[in-house]
């Protein structure tokens, strides 16, 4: 793990103080999309699949920064689309840093030279960059060429600027333990702060759907991925139980309100990957009046595959106050490689550990009962 003491302070202390007055359900991280539109049509991507007026769309500076506040969150993931294509971008980011969150601006960092400098170094700062894999994994990924190339380019010149800067790498279906070991080793020698890994999630928009990682073939991955990250220095931007649980060695549930996500329909139910749920007029209501029971995996077939960060990292998170040693023992000996997986629940809700064939159909048949319309629910 690599995230700076300055945050981490900050961030337990938010959480402790969620834990004294009693919050039942609280956000860690605020998913704040201030668009759709993007300079890129990525396979496993379906934010650009909006009609015209849609993508035409934005969020305001204002608007994004009564998010902010009325949410409360200490931490601000600002996705997309491509945030650097909305023009108000560094009034946004300028107005969260003032407020003193800390903001990850999430970029495909086509844009990014261009723009470096309307912004200010600061620890409130970090610029994530998208880097699945190296060049040929990640253009492939991308749908062009020459797009990971620019991405390094602008990685070396933000951090000779003084920025932080991460790395934010997806992981599909045919990756190799082989290719995402070379890939952690390049990333280490860019000096980025550190890097923000997670298996692809099956969003339901997007045009291929036969790139996912399902959940049994995600955790040999990791494992294997794990295994040979020992003694290697490389750095991840998430918590030592999360990536456990990456590993199948811990048995969680999705906390969705953990990551609750704004953009220019509203507060999305229940999280930022399933869009078609519906959406609510302010976060108190889309707190009260979620039905957050109906989602997580074993419960909803739209959530059988996903373990990504933005559900499950708060669990992580809260797991690790309840059992602050057995957080420890892992943040001292990672990820455990070897063993029987942590029973989940499975889809008849008794425990037993769904494997990548019985996800599938449940997956198939949901998707066949899908209508796109490109409007809110």
């Amino acid at each position: 793990m690599s995230i700076p003491f300055i945050q981490q302070v900050r961030v337990a202390s938010y959480l402790i103080k969620q834990k004294l007055r009693g919050v039942k359900r609280y956000p860690l991280v605020l998913m704040l999309e201030p668009l759709f539109r993007c300079n890129l049509a990525c396979a496993g991507c379906g934010k650009i699949d909006y009609p015209k007026p849609i993508l035409d769309r934005q969020l305001s500076v204002e608007e994004c920064l009564s998010a902010v506040d009325e949410c409360g969150a200490p931490i601000v993931s600002i996705p997309g689309g491509e945030p650097l294509i909305h023009k108000d971008i560094p009034k946004i980011v300028q107005g969260i840093v003032a407020r003193k969150k800390f903001v990850y601006l999430c970029t495909n960092a086509l844009l990014l030279k261009k723009r470096l400098h309307e912004f200010e170094p600061t620890p409130y700062l970090t610029l994530s960059v998208h880097l699945d894999g190296l060049r040929e994994r990640h253009d492939a990924s991308v749908c062009r060429e020459g797009v990971f190339d620019k991405a390094v380019e602008a990685i070396k010149l933000a951090v000779g600027g003084g920025f932080r800067v991460t790395a934010n790498c997806t992981l599909f279906r045919g990756e190799s333990a082989d290719e995402i070991e070379k890939f952690m080793d390049y990333a280490m020698s860019l000096g980025v702060e550190s890097v923000t890994i997670s298996p692809g999630y099956s969003y339901q928009h997007a045009p291929a759907q036969d790139v996912f990682l399902r959940r049994a073939a995600s955790k040999r991955l990791f494992r294997e991925l794990f295994r040979r990250g020992k003694n290697r220095g490389w750095r991840f931007n998430q918590s030592p139980l999360f990536l456990d649980f990456l590993a199948g060695n811990q048995s969680y549930q999705c906390t969705p309100w953990g990551n609750p996500t704004r953009n220019v329909f509203g507060w999305q139910k229940p999280c930022y990957f399933l869009v078609d749920e519906g959406y609510a007029a302010s976060f108190r209501e889309l707190m009260e009046e979620t039905k957050w029971d109906a989602y997580g995996v074993g419960r909803n077939a739209k959530c059988a595959d996903c373990m990504v960060h933005c559900g499950y990292e708060p669990t992580a998170v809260n797991d690790a106050f309840a059992h602050p040693l057995k957080a420890l023992q892992v943040y001292l000996r990672g990820p455990r490689t070897s063993g029987p997986f942590a029973p989940e629940p499975g889809w008849d809700g008794s425990g037993a550990q769904p494997d990548d064939r019985a996800a599938a159909p449940a997956f198939k048949q949901w998707r066949i009962h899908q209508v796109d319309d490109g409007r809110p629910r």
